[in-house]
């Protein structure tokens, strides 16, 4: 991953690159990739995974998976498995070297009393809503807690009390004592533990206190001797105190650096609004192919290859920034473009009768499988009597600029045969409902051999052999770029985010793709066969459009 594409490296790589230079650490580097299992993890968790795990590889080191499971209301066994499948995906593995926070839940607990006995960590009494009211402002300093004064001992032995469940929850906390007037609000004697029964995925009801993440996250690196930390930007003002729990210990020191996350237009990028969303039925669940996870993206059908080469081409920076989601579109439909096999499909489906072909003949066609790439070869697709056609490939009052099929009009069936629209089937209401065409037996393959010129290619299905299914289509989940700019940003949800097209009709050789493996449907864009079913039917979800036909929702900006 590069800032530019004279391939100058980013300034994390410059870091590293240094410190192996400097023979820091013993020229060692070994970092971590640190999720909470609290919900599934998004394309902006695949940037920092990219981050953490590729430069280990790059540089011949190791990358930890570390779950902060620190927190055990929210956490789920479910979303450690989600999240060990998602970074597989994306390429990555770990190793033997799968840890978890509750692996270190002991020794956290003897660091808390060795900062007890140093002086620098007190039981406090104040509510929650205290603590908030002493803390100050950010043109305001704190003011100290009336408990911070306690003695040692008696420190000691409230904690100790507290680990025993002897305390209703939150009636007290275990706090660092630092500096009430920092500039820095981390400073201002953050809490360390908080009396929480909870049963926790990992230790069950062993612990009835629980150690914060500021201060669990550096310990678990240091004792996992990580030398380089990366996280997102908005850690910068917790890492004094990172520095400050480490220094205070004495122990191994590992180095925190930011990098700005991912934000993307149309979306949200907070979990905890991602989760807003499940919890609130808004989408189906966390792998929902219009949310930003990386089960959502899978399941869409967007390839681990299209997802890093998005990562590479915004790279990494040291200040937060917004990518339009144009542009990994742009890189999912470069990168299926490459791989896809062709596969003819028709969403709204007429059918058409060749009258002047015979009715009991089937003969097969070849067709080539991706014109990008020769190895991919060639499939036999059936051509018989009835065909479907899409329902806009005909008018029967056509526009001036219209080149497709009209009344006596003739188009070209794609490597099939010329047609020419001789009669037209209509229901009571005057829509019409068929078409009677003819062929050109000459024509087969798609050429004339008396060179004459027609108004257009279009695709189509053979009637007998179709697939019937069930197709999704997808769009951007919110209708304005930046969905936390507005108080209420469920209220931006686009409700044209998912439409269900049933009746849709597919080439044979649909019905032997295999599930979440991505096709394009030739004119109609990207699609993958998804693990559900509907009626019967197989469910197909649209990945991307060929091109980028987004417009504006707004009526207002029409």
């Amino acid at each position: 991953m590069t800032n530019d594409e004279n391939g100058s490296l980013d300034f994390i790589r410059e870091i590293v690159e240094r410190d192996i230079k400097e023979g820091k650490h013993g020229g060692r580097i070994h970092t971590r990739f640190p999720p909470e299992p609290n919900g599934c993890i998004h394309i902006g968790h695949a940037k920092a995974i990219c981050t953490d795990f590729g430069i280990a590889e790059e540089y011949g080191g190791l990358c930890n998976l570390r779950f902060d499971d620190t927190n055990p209301v929210k956490e789920d066994v479910e979303f450690v498995e989600a999240i060990k499948e998602d970074i597989r995906w994306l390429g990555y593995d770990w190793g033997n070297r799968l840890y978890f926070a509750s692996d270190y839940f002991e020794q956290m607990y003897l660091y808390a009393e060795e900062l007890i006995r140093k002086g620098v960590a007190y039981v406090c009494d104040l509510s929650a809503e205290e603590v908030r009211q002493y803390r100050g402002t950010l043109t305001e300093p704190g003011r100290n807690s009336p408990y911070r004064e306690r003695s040692v001992d008696e420190n000691l032995d409230l904690f100790r009390r507290m680990k025993a469940g002897e305390f209703p929850d939150g009636s007290r906390t275990l706090r660092a004592r630092i500096d009430m007037s920092s500039p820095n609000i981390n400073m201002r004697d953050p809490a360390i533990y908080r009396i929480l029964r909870k049963s926790h995925h990992r230790t069950g009801d062993e612990w009835c206190i629980y150690p914060m993440y500021d201060y669990a996250h550096c310990l678990e690196d240091s004792i996992e001797g990580i030398t380089h930390s990366f996280c997102s930007i908005e850690f910068e003002d917790h890492r004094p105190l990172y520095d400050w729990f480490l220094d205070q210990l004495g122990i191994f020191h590992p180095q925190q650096i930011e990098f700005a996350r991912l934000n993307l237009t149309y979306t949200v990028m907070s979990k905890r609004k991602l989760a807003m969303i499940v919890e609130k039925g808004v989408v189906s669940g966390w792998d929902d192919p219009r949310m930003p996870t990386l089960s959502g993206l899978r399941r869409r059908g967007v390839t681990p290859e299209a997802v890093k080469d998005f990562l590479g081409r915004i790279g990494l920076a040291k200040r937060d920034s917004t990518v339009d989601m144009a542009l990994l579109e742009y890189c999912i439909r470069d990168d299926l473009n490459r791989r896809c096999m062709r596969l003819m499909g028709v969403l709204d489906p007429l059918k058409v009768t060749i009258e002047n072909y015979p009715e009991d003949r089937t003969e097969t066609l070849e067709f080539t499988n991706n014109p990008e790439d020769e190895s991919a070869g060639t499939r036999s697709v059936p051509f018989s009597r009835e065909i479907y056609i899409e329902r806009d490939d005909f008018q029967e009052e056509p526009h001036r600029k219209f080149k497709r099929l009209v009344p006596g009009g003739e188009v070209r069936l794609r490597y099939a045969y010329y047609i020419r629209c001789v009669g037209l089937e209509k229901d009571e209401d005057g829509t019409v409902t068929g078409l009677v065409c003819t062929y050109d037996p000459a024509t087969r393959g798609g050429d004339s051999p008396d060179g004459r010129k027609v108004s257009g290619t279009i695709h189509w299905v053979s009637a007998r052999h179709a697939v019937n299914a069930r197709v999704i289509l997808y769009d951007r989940l919110f209708s304005v770029e930046n969905p936390l700019s507005v108080d209420d940003f469920i209220g931006t949800i686009n409700d044209d985010s998912l439409e269900i097209l049933d009746g849709c009709m597919l080439e044979p050789a649909a019905a032997d793709m295999e599930v979440g493996v991505p096709v394009q449907c030739e004119r109609k864009g990207y699609f993958c066969k998804d693990p559900g079913t509907a009626g019967g039917r197989t469910v197909w979800n649209r990945t991307v459009a060929l091109r980028d036909t987004w417009k504006k929702i707004l009526r207002n900006e029409d």
